[in-house]
This record gives structure tokens, C-alpha cells and sequence, in this order.
């Protein structure tokens, strides 16, 4: 298959002089005014339109530590942009009469259970990518976030214990974890793994040569964007997440050349730029057309042009207006990187933007900038200027560490002995997290997540902080020990210190409570 080669910021594939009249004007130093202001190393970004490469390219850096330059073909972790890549997985076991969107996912999973019989019966394919089943926002996802040793079909297994928090279908919720159930059934039924499916079914017929599958290869490879984020207050580069039992969900890294051609075949209906039918018309239409309605509410008067009439989830998509034209969009948030993908159907434009840093304001600002552009929007509106506002307006209320604790009580109440907390604690679907007294010290320690082990720092009475060894989680939680009457704990209650800290650590939804005396 033929490999696009572009190594600088604009494609063969238009002559200069039709580039120059299509892309915003100084639009490499627009990108890099954006990364100076969000403190972001690098970014792969690529622009599509009517079937042609307007642009794919690099921005920045690669590492801080190194100072290697971005380019079109270096790898960034696209996160939840994967979630798309599964759902065409699935389509394409539709267009082979393997699967059937709306049969229930117990007639090719005999062994999937949630917790409610009637809403096991009942869930369909359709509901595993389209956030819809009662389940509560990232519930289960500390069974996989951050890395555990559980296989996917262990995590797929444990949503049985997971308690419903909305009755079935009657809201969106996002999770992830019904995308690992999704690339079970690309499994049983291909008899490839999802890695091995959607690298030969999709990325092969698609000639994406650069991109890979797995979120352990984000450490691996010399063209490979590191990932950077905010850590004690500073910049730095940060380990990259490595278990691939969640690859589903969020296992793709890509580049931008290959992402170009990744939109051009979602707009060509699933016909690839070198005229290769990966999927048909049918199967576009399904992914791409709302299934789960999501409130819209007003934006901040700052990004007032941002703001949707109606948004929904599609299969693998988010689907709304923008600027009166149907939006199909996705983000995705890992530590240490964050993606955007816009694409415009009714005017065959796309964009991605993929930063090996942590800011949702950095990419909105380039991808509505340069969606603006192209869809000829008079007068401009300054998107670097409006998120830069917000960006220091941000910075102003929490600080230069969003993640520092806030000040402590002002007369504590003491802590009890530690005797008092020290034991074994279990969730019913996470499994065991244990307390432990080790001299003048309680250590937490959670059985399946090698990472989420630390001292639990005494904050007021039975409220304590667990201070994760692992610093660039950015995830310290309060512990608070329910005590009874014999002056012992025998319950846990766990929720973050951080606003700032990532959704995925759901310590909220643990019930942890002691096991024997």
C-alpha cells in the first residue's frame, strides 16, 4: 500500500499555492502561540479537505529532556479517539453477518452479567459504545485505571458488582469499561484479538503505518511524543500509561499523516483516500447518526460561539451542531496527552489535534480556529484569546498546582489509635484494599493497582489523605473511617482532595467494608 511521506508542515498532495489560500494564515505560529501559552511540548496535527491532505505535520517537541522536534509521522497517545476504531471494528463484523447492532450482548457473550438481570438481558451492541446503561459515569474504571494486573476479561466479568446509579437507557452516562466488553466480542467472534483486528482489518486497509495499538507501546520507539504533564507545579515529562487491558478504549497511538487518512475515510463513508472500500454507506450512517441524547448547556460567554443547539453520542462519536452544521467530534485524555477530532460531514473538512500535554482549552483553541477558516466564518473570532482568558483565570483560583491540598483544619480533631483503622477492606467488584500499621505510620495499599499504595496522613478525627507514593498520579484521596461503637472502623468512604483529579479514579464508587474482625 502506498506510505504518504511528509516530514514538514504541509503535504504534497496540493501545490503551494492552493495550500497557502486553504490554511489559516501563519498557522505554525498560531500553533506555536498556543503551546507557549497552555505550557504544552508538542502536537500532531492534521486537516483535511474534500479528499485532499491539507495538512499533517508536527509541532514542538517530543520530549523536553531531549528537544527532538515533532513531525508528521510522531506517535501520540489518541485515548478515547480510539473508542472509534472499535466501533468500526464492530461494523465491519455487521457487514460480514457475524453481528447484529441491536441483538442483546448475551447471545454472544453467554457469560456477560451487570447487576441488573432485566438490563443484561436487554443491553444490545448498540448500548456497549453509546453510554447509556444505567451505569455511572467512569464507574469500574479504577479496575483498570490506574494500571492493574486484571485481564480484560476479568474487568468485563466484575460489572456484575457494580450497582446501576440510572434505570436503563434513561441517561448518558460516559463510561469506558463496556468498550473493553466490546472488544471481548470482537474476539469471540473474529477469533483475533481486538489489537490484532483492528491493526490487519482497519489499519492495514486504511495504510496507517505508523500507528500501533496498544497503550504499553507509548514507552517505546524513537519517533514517539513523550508524554508531559503539571507535576508539584512543573512541566516534565511523566511516565506513560502501560496496561493494555484497556486498549479499547483508549489503546491507539497515531500520527498525524495517519489520522489524515483516518478522517478521509470516515467522510468518504468508509471508502479509504487510496479508494479502498473499508466499510459501506450502511455501516457510516450507523456510526455516525446519535443514539443517546446529552444536555447542552451555555458555554462561558468567552467561548459563546462554541455552543450547540442539540449533542448526542453516536457509536464511537460525539455528534452535535457547530455554527449550525452537524459536528461529529471526540476527546481523549490520558496522562500526559490529550486529543481533539473534529470532522464537518456536509463539508467534507476534518481536523485532529494531538498534544503530549495536558490541555483541553490547547486543542479546542486550534481545532475551532481552524474549522472557522475553513468554513469561511467573518469576522474571526480569537479562540487562543478567549482560552487563554479562561486558562489564566484557571491558574489564578488554583494555583500553579491544582493537585496541592487545601489548607488544613485549623484545630483537628486527634486520630485514634491506629489499631482503630488498621485491617482488611473489600469492595465488592474492585477486591481488597488494604490498611496497615507500620510503626508510627498507616499505609494504604489497593490490591489490584501496584501504584495506588501510600501514607495515610491524619487530616481531622477519622478523616485521614492518602498520599500516594507514585506523585504524578495527581490523585491523593481523603480516607474517612466510618467507626462503631467498639471505637473501630468498619467501613471506608474515599473521594478525591483534587477537583482537578482525573474522572477515572472513582474512588466515590467504592463500598469498602472490613472483612472479619
Amino acid at each position: 500500500m502506498r506510505r504518504i511521506l511528509c516530514t514538514s508542515l504541509l503535504l504534497c498532495t496540493l501545490p503551494l499555492a492552493a495550500q497557502s489560500q486553504r490554511l489559516p494564515a501563519d498557522f505554525g505560529d498560531f500553533v506555536q502561540r498556543v503551546l507557549a501559552e497552555f505550557d504544552i511540548p508538542g502536537a500532531g496535527i492534521a486537516v483535511v479537505s474534500d479528499g485532499e491532505i491539507l495538512m499533517a505535520d508536527g509541532f514542538g517537541v517530543l520530549d523536553l529532556e531531549s528537544g527532538t522536534q515533532a513531525d508528521a509521522h510522531s506517535l501520540f497517545g489518541i485515548a478515547s479517539n480510539s473508542k472509534a476504531f472499535t466501533a468500526t471494528a464492530l461494523g465491519l463484523l455487521v457487514e460480514q453477518g457475524l453481528l447484529e447492532w441491536d441483538r442483546p450482548v448475551v447471545d454472544y457473550l453467554p457469560w456477560f452479567r451487570l447487576s441488573d438481570p432485566y438490563v443484561t438481558a436487554e443491553l444490545t451492541i448498540r448500548d456497549l459504545l453509546v453510554h447509556r446503561s444505567g451505569l455511572a459515569p467512569y464507574a469500574g474504571d479504577l479496575l483498570w485505571w490506574p494500571p492493574t494486573e486484571l485481564s480484560r476479561r476479568t474487568i468485563a466479568e466484575r460489572l456484575k458488582d457494580i450497582p446501576l446509579a440510572t434505570s436503563f437507557r434513561s441517561a448518558y452516562a460516559y463510561d469506558n469499561v463496556l468498550y473493553l466488553v466490546a472488544g471481548e466480542v470482537i474476539e469471540s467472534l473474529s477469533g483475533m484479538t481486538w489489537e490484532e483486528f483492528v491493526r490487519t482489518q482497519i489499519m492495514d486497509i486504511v495504510d496507517m503505518p505508523d500507528s500501533n495499538v496498544l497503550h504499553s507501546a507509548a514507552g517505546e520507539g524513537v519517533n514517539v511524543a513523550k508524554p508531559h504533564a503539571r507535576v508539584d507545579g512543573v512541566v516534565r515529562r511523566i511516565a506513560p500509561f502501560a496496561s493494555d487491558n484497556t486498549n479499547p478504549a483508549g489503546g491507539v497511538n497515531s500520527s498525524a499523516a495517519d489520522m489524515a487518512r483516518w478522517m478521509i475515510t470516515h467522510l468518504n463513508q468508509g471508502t479509504t483516500p487510496d479508494e479502498v472500500r473499508l466499510f459501506g454507506e450502511a455501516t457510516a450512517r450507523e456510526l455516525r447518526s446519535p443514539v443517546t441524547p446529552i444536555p447542552v448547556g451555555d458555554p462561558h460567554p468567552l467561548v459563546a460561539p462554541q455552543a450547540a443547539n442539540f449533542a448526542g453520542y453516536a457509536l464511537g462519536f460525539h455528534a452535535q451542531d457547530y455554527r449550525g452544521e452537524f459536528m461529529l467530534t471526540h476527546g481523549g485524555v490520558l496522562p500526559g496527552y490529550f486529543s481533539r477530532l473534529a470532522m464537518i460531514p456536509g463539508r467534507n473538512l476534518g481536523v485532529v489535534v494531538m498534544l503530549n500535554g495536558e490541555s483541553g482549552r490547547a486543542h479546542r483553541a486550534i481545532v475551532y480556529h481552524v474549522l472557522d477558516h475553513l468554513m469561511e466564518v467573518d469576522p474571526a473570532y480569537d479562540w487562543l484569546g478567549a482560552y487563554a482568558q479562561l486558562e489564566a483565570a484557571s491558574r489564578a483560583r488554583s494555583g500553579t498546582d491544582p493537585f496541592a491540598w487545601p489548607d488544613p483544619p485549623s484545630s483537628p480533631i486527634p486520630a485514634r489509635d491506629g489499631t482503630a483503622y488498621a485491617g482488611d477492606y473489600q469492595d465488592a467488584w474492585y477486591g481488597h484494599v488494604y490498611v496497615e500499621q507500620r510503626e508510627e505510620r498507616l499505609r494504604m495499599r489497593f490490591e489490584h493497582s501496584p501504584s495506588l499504595e501510600g501514607d495515610l496522613v491524619h487530616w481531622d478525627g477519622d478523616t485521614f489523605i492518602a498520599r500516594w507514593d507514585d506523585r504524578e498520579l495527581r490523585a491523593d484521596a481523603y480516607v474517612t473511617f466510618v467507626v462503631s461503637p467498639d471505637g473501630r472502623s468498619h467501613r471506608i468512604e474515599m473521594t478525591w482532595v483534587s477537583d482537578a483529579t482525573d474522572v477515572s479514579f472513582d474512588y466515590h464508587d467504592l463500598d469498602l467494608r472490613r472483612v472479619g474482625k
